[in-house]
């Protein structure tokens, strides 16, 4: 799927992180990519993570799934809202939809989460940290849209549900299949769905905090850390006043502490394979049997295709002598023909194998045998 007549440079000088926008059904022919049906079943799996938002009146009421298959049918006739979490880890054409905002690094793009609500369902008037485009996938929903929020902003009680306590609407859309509604971090909006059938499929954007950021690299740090790396002051002169921290200690123990924390490279390393690890770390995409470079270069021969795994994160950092390719927190240090297939994978969703990349099929291996990249098995290049 691919956008037209949007423009990329406008949109990012104007609008990014400044100010919603609403793009009226940019797509050349949208079609509703995932069946209600089919996101049902998600929301019954173990491994999916899914919640049901039930409003009755002022008050929203939410379930963590899995949930059973009947579950839907006992909801009554009270507005409600099933998300579900990561729907383009499993339905290929649900992450079709990420190829037209990847001008956005890939490091930033979260997931595409997916809603199915029933006539007036929604999740109440709320802000998001993360900039998000709401891509409304079948039926109609309202969306309305305020002012910008912080952490000061007034919010509703709710042990759960961060909910605003005023909501003042300052554009009012209503959004038909294939429409897009872009709303950048700290903007208040609520959406509610007019009729049944109301599927929106949202593309949220990671933004680390700075508290996040700082803790997790902190971490890392320590965690690398002999422990009899300690103070030391050799060359100690007879205290004036025992009571007094001299500026020579605090000028060691700031250095003890900082050293580390300034030292770029090492940053970047870290921050690569932090911001590829997988959104669930936990699952195992791995093959039942480990490939090999023979029968990859087998596959070569035959014109086979590889897909990158749609849970699977790619980054690289450039280096003088080639770059480092990050995929689901591994690192793998690439040079020649191996760095330029790497920035490839990182910039499309497939690869086809053929003999000119016999310098990087041990590359391929490795990705192959971590689950990042798999076999296609149904398709051939032309």
């Amino acid at each position: 799927m691919q956008l037209s007549d949007f423009d990329i440079d406008l949109f990012l000088r104007d609008y990014w992180q400044k100010k919603p926008l609403l793009i009226r059904n940019p797509w050349k022919a949208w079609h509703n990519p995932l069946e209600p049906d089919e996101l049902a079943g998600l929301a019954c799996d173990d491994g999916v993570e899914s919640r049901l938002i039930v409003q009755s009146g002022e008050s929203w009421a939410l379930e963590h799934g899995p949930f059973s298959e009947d579950h839907f049918g006992g909801l009554g006739a009270a507005p409600w809202t099933l998300l579900v979490q990561a729907v383009d880890h499993y339905a290929p054409d649900v992450a079709g939809l990420l190829a037209p905002f990847r001008f956005i690094p890939n490091w930033r793009i979260d997931d595409v989460m997916v809603s199915y609500a029933s006539d007036g369902g929604g999740v109440g008037p709320h802000f998001d940290q993360y900039d998000v485009f709401l891509i409304q996938g079948l039926g109609q929903r309202r969306w309305r849209v305020g002012g910008r929020c912080d952490d000061t902003t007034p919010l509703r009680p709710h042990d759960d549900l961060r909910l605003l306590a005023d909501f003042a609407a300052t554009d009012d859309w209503l959004l038909e299949p294939g429409d897009i509604l872009y709303v950048p971090p700290g903007f208040a909006h609520d959406g509610v769905a007019v009729g049944d059938d109301c599927m929106t499929y949202s593309i949220g954007f990671r933004a680390p905090s700075r508290p996040d950021l700082l803790m997790e690299w902190v971490e890392h740090l320590v965690d690398g850390m002999a422990e009899d790396d300690r103070y030391a002051d050799p060359d100690l002169s007879a205290a004036v006043n025992p009571g007094e921290i001299a500026p020579s200690a605090i000028d060691r123990l700031h250095a003890m502490t900082v050293e580390r924390l300034l030292d770029r490279d090492a940053f970047a390393h870290w921050f690569g394979q932090h911001s590829s690890t997988p959104k669930y770390a936990d699952a195992d995409w791995r093959p039942e049997e480990p490939v090999t470079v023979a029968e990859l270069q087998a596959l070569a021969s035959e014109g086979a295709i590889l897909l990158r795994n749609p849970a699977s994160r790619f980054a690289f950092l450039l280096q003088e002598e080639g770059l480092l390719l990050f995929a689901d927190g591994a690192t793998f240090p690439c040079s020649g023909d191996a760095a330029a297939l790497a920035q490839r994978i990182c910039a499309q969703d497939h690869v086809v194998l053929d003999p000119s990349l016999a310098d990087a099929m041990e590359l391929l291996a490795a990705l192959v045998n971590q689950g990042s990249l798999m076999v296609d098995d149904d398709e051939e290049e032309d």
